[in-house]
């Protein structure tokens, strides 16, 4: 089948200008030369062929509604290979996108379908994690029944897809983009990643999905694209009369594997249909023009009300630069969120004028709910893990008079409860928007919460902060190499409180250590206190640290003086305005000393508590509904996060002098990441991952004591002896890193594949470790245990290793009974063991407790409250998760 193909930009006929013309001939040859704009390119159609003219004179293009064509060596046989109506269509295609060749087939996906065929089994995709309904389902067929696997990224961000470009054993053929995607408007830098994708991967294939844009407001392969489709059904006709796809390229190696997919399967677009799309195609500008017009105003009359509303036409939406970078304007479709599904249920069943269907780019104005209609074939945990709102309403403007749209979509909101009347006799301006009882609950507090005054900042406050357990990369993450590590279900907890003597005080009654410091008198000469968050590669002052060590914590044992040091010197730096008096009493949920990142939340809790009651950091509002321990709502934003996380990396260096920094960013951030350290030049980086949350683990404690600093110290000195040896196992770590992070992100992957993936990763590594000389009896004990053919599960050490902490992953279909008696023989072995689950929450900060009686303070305002402080301190750690969950608590 040969492609339709176009060379430059429309122009007048006559192009050329005489040198020995007239002044006024001279000019209107000039005139002529000029490229016509897209409206007028849009609205013209050429003739392909000029040794092909229509014998009457047609101002249109016939139909030519035949299966075969007559004679010999023409260029027309069978219209599955070709056919003129077609091919004056595919050559309008390719002038309007900027392409070389262009084709026409019977759908959209039935484009995407003919993309996909350029692949073969083996291949992987990227793709975006924001995807029309559809290309999701055919990505899972093409997994399932081809081996062609898909990584979901946040194409929003082009260093997401970095890791799966990057890594060597990876095999990326094909980036899949929207943009903007489908229905959250998110914006994907087509420019950028197409230079990225090119850099690191040369043979592979840029596709980016048009639809939401047409031609008219974009055209990708100006911005280095090597493949468009668009659903030719959507705007192109504008209409909804007909289906189609259209593809354009300007690689002839991909034309030509388009082009005999096309021929070989028959989806090319039919006559009929050809015909129809070219006539839609050329009222394409005036079409848009009015609907996007009308959008806009859509879009302010629903931000103006208070709805959430995802439009990129409006001033601050996430991307919008990078959008009108790209594009020429915001495009027609919208979406909102209400805040709850049932009442986005109501406000699309009372719609009139807004017809309630799936698809978009008609002349007549649609509206949907997106979970329960074009997206309700993928997964509703996978939706969530998305973050595609249940509630979301998207909106596809038509041409119809804009004030009938918003009377219709008002009557509505209005019918729904969404909105009420202020004002009977006013106008739209008198309207309010009803918020759901989430949000009602959350104004309240904040409401009674401006009527709290507490001298002197926040005089009580309690944090806590998870541990972590490192899956794959430890030691090797010290050298650059890639660590995968997540939060668990064991945190530590902090109470911090106001005192009225002049004095700071520590408590940490898990190691039997409590002792308090005369403020006046610590060496506030040796520091320049600054809430100014300190760089990943900065060092501790080591003479203030010195000094804290040899006079204010001497006699002390070690580990407790080591965590007072650390207390102290983010006290002293982070007293810039005030020095209160304080003391802060230090729990542990988490076994001291085992590899479960009891250092790093240590430190996420002295860090937060400082910043929050020195006031550096502003406290969280309280969040809608009341939070799961560990699950709670994400009220605490990621930039605290990332301050908390800069000064508790201060405190780990104290503690552990050249720690990687993954342990302290599990524990503020919470969540499963892939962290690489920055070394020698090389950039550093963390990525989120989300498939370890559903997976359960094991925990045994072995009570071997370890030196961390020592182990860590040692791999690197025989790093330096024996570089032969070790550089290799450094990289197969990176090798079975970059494996499990793909393992952990392919949300289509079938769960037996992946556990078992998971089962053989977790032997390779624990086997590297123990060839780089951290491995220990006890662990190997307890690895060999729970590989018994009684219970057969699959264990690596964690952590530094030498002791410490083994980690065993348990399957979905492991039977309780068994689980339990394995626990009992770890437990006969003198083990100690814990059952968690991975990627929970990060530090978080307790907002207000349900257990404890409350204070009325003006305007019988609640104020902020905590659970039992006496209780906190004698709770046995088995009992502190008991006792924080009497709490409401934002989490990051």
């Amino acid at each position: 089948m040969a492609s339709s193909s176009v060379s430059g930009a429309s122009t007048p006929a006559s192009s050329s200008v005489d040198s020995s013309a007239t002044p006024g001939s001279l000019t209107a040859s000039l005139l002529r030369a000029r490229p016509y704009r897209f409206a007028t390119q849009v609205a013209t159609v050429d003739n392909p062929d000029p040794s092909h003219k229509d014998q009457h004179g047609s101002s249109s293009v016939p139909i030519y509604q035949t299966a075969t064509f007559k004679g010999m060596g023409g260029q027309y046989d069978y219209s599955r290979s070709g056919n003129p109506t077609r091919s004056h269509l595919e050559h309008h295609i390719a002038k309007i996108s900027s392409a070389r060749h262009a084709f026409a087939v019977t759908s959209g996906m039935g484009a995407l379908d003919v993309i996909f065929r350029l692949l073969k089994p083996g291949d992987e995709i990227i793709a975006g994690n924001d995807l029309y309904g559809g290309s999701n389902r055919l990505l899972t067929y093409l997994k399932t029944h081809n081996g062609i696997i898909t990584h979901h990224v946040p194409t929003t961000d082009p260093l997401a897809l970095l890791p799966f470009l990057t890594s060597p054993t990876s095999n990326v053929a094909m980036v899949l983009l929207e943009t903007p995607t489908n229905p959250l408007l998110q914006i994907a830098d087509i420019a950028a990643i197409s230079a990225l994708v090119h850099q690191h991967k040369p043979n592979a294939i840029v596709v980016v999905d048009n639809t939401m844009m047409s031609p008219y407001l974009q055209r990708p392969l100006e911005h280095g694209a090597d493949l468009v489709y668009d659903s030719g059904t959507k705007y192109l006709s504008g209409h909804h009369d007909l289906m189609a796809g259209v593809i354009s390229c300007n690689r002839e190696d991909i034309a030509k594997g388009i082009g005999f997919t096309i021929n070989s399967i028959g989806n090319g677009l039919p006559p009929f249909d050809s015909f129809l799309l070219l006539r839609g195609i050329k009222t394409l500008a005036l079409r848009l023009d009015r609907q996007q017009a009308t959008s806009h105003v859509v879009a302010a009359y629903l931000h103006k009300l208070g709805f959430k509303v995802n439009y990129p036409g409006l001033a601050g939406h996430p991307g919008k630069t990078i959008h009108d970078r790209l594009a020429s304007g915001a495009g027609a479709v919208l979406s909102f969120e209400t805040g709850d599904k049932a009442l986005s249920e109501r406000i699309v069943g009372a719609a009139r004028l807004w017809g309630i269907s799936v698809s978009f780019g008609c002349v007549n104005s649609l509206i949907s709910m997106p979970c329960l209609m074009s997206h309700a074939s993928i997964d509703p945990k996978i939706r969530k893990e998305r973050n595609l709102p249940e509630d979301l309403i998207r909106l596809c403007v038509g041409i119809e008079d804009a004030d009938d749209l918003i009377d219709d979509l008002e009557a509505a909101l209005l019918e729904a409860g969404a909105i009420r009347v202020m004002d009977e006799a006013g106008a739209r301006s008198s309207l309010e928007r009803v918020k759901p009882e989430s949000e009602r609950e959350q104004d309240a507090l904040i409401a009674g919460l401006e009527n709290v005054s507490v001298e002197g900042g926040v005089d009580t406050l309690i944090v806590s902060a998870p541990g972590k357990v490192i899956l794959f990369g430890e030691h090797a993450v010290v050298h650059g190499i890639t660590a995968i590590a997540g939060s668990v279900d064991l945190r530590c907890y902090c109470l911090a409180e106001a005192r009225q003597d002049g004095r700071v005080g520590l408590s940490l009654p898990d190691l039997q250590f409590e002792q308090t410091w005369d403020i006046a008198s610590l060496p506030w000469d040796l520091v320049t206190p600054s809430a100014k968050a300190p760089r990943a590669d900065s060092t501790p002052d080591a003479s203030l640290v010195a000094a804290l060590s040899g006079k204010f914590v001497d006699g002390v044992p070690s580990q407790a003086a080591q965590a007072a040091v650390a207390f102290l010197y983010l006290y002293l730096n982070l007293s810039e305005h005030k020095r209160p008096a304080q003391t802060f009493t230090i729990r542990s949920a988490l076994p001291i000393g085992a590899g479960l990142g009891s250092s790093a939340a240590f430190s996420v809790c002295v860090a937060s508590a400082l910043l929050y009651t020195h006031e550096h950091l502003a406290l969280p509002l309280l969040p809608p509904a009341a939070p799961t321990l560990h699950h709670g709502r994400r009220a605490v934003t990621v930039e605290q996060a990332d301050v908390v996380n800069a000064w508790a990396f201060s405190s780990e260096k104290i503690l552990h002098g050249t720690p990687s920094g993954v342990d302290n960013t599990v524990s503020a951030h919470g969540g499963a990441i892939g962290f690489t350290k920055a070394v020698k030049g090389r950039d550093g980086g963390m990525e989120g991952l989300h498939g370890f949350k559903s997976i359960r683990f094991l925990l045994t404690d072995t009570k071997v004591p370890r030196d961390t600093k020592t182990l860590v110290a040692g791999v690197a000195r025989r790093k330096l002896e024996d570089p032969d040896l070790v550089n290799p196992i450094l990289q197969s770590i990176q090798a079975i890193s970059d494996e499990a992070r793909r393992c952990l992100s392919d949300s289509d992957m079938e769960r037996a594949m992946q556990f078992s993936t998971l089962e053989k990763l977790i032997d390779a590594n624990h086997d590297h470790l123990v060839s780089l000389g951290v491995g220990h009896p006890a662990l190997e004990a307890v690895k060999a245990k729970a590989g018994e053919h009684a219970w057969g599960l699959h264990t690596k050490l964690t952590g530094a290793g030498g002791g410490g902490c083994a980690v065993t992953i348990i399957p979905d279909d492991f039977e309780e009974a068994s689980l339990d008696s394995l626990k009992a023989a770890l437990a006969a072995d003198g083990f100690e063991t814990y059952e968690t689950t991975v990627g929970g929450s990060g530090f978080g900060v307790l907002l207000r407790s349900s257990t404890s009686s409350s204070i009325e303070v003006e305007g019988g305002a609640e104020r902020v409250t905590l659970p039992d402080t006496a209780r906190f301190r004698g709770a046995g750690t088995a009992d502190l998760a008991a006792w924080a969950a009497g709490g409401r608590w934002a989490f990051v």
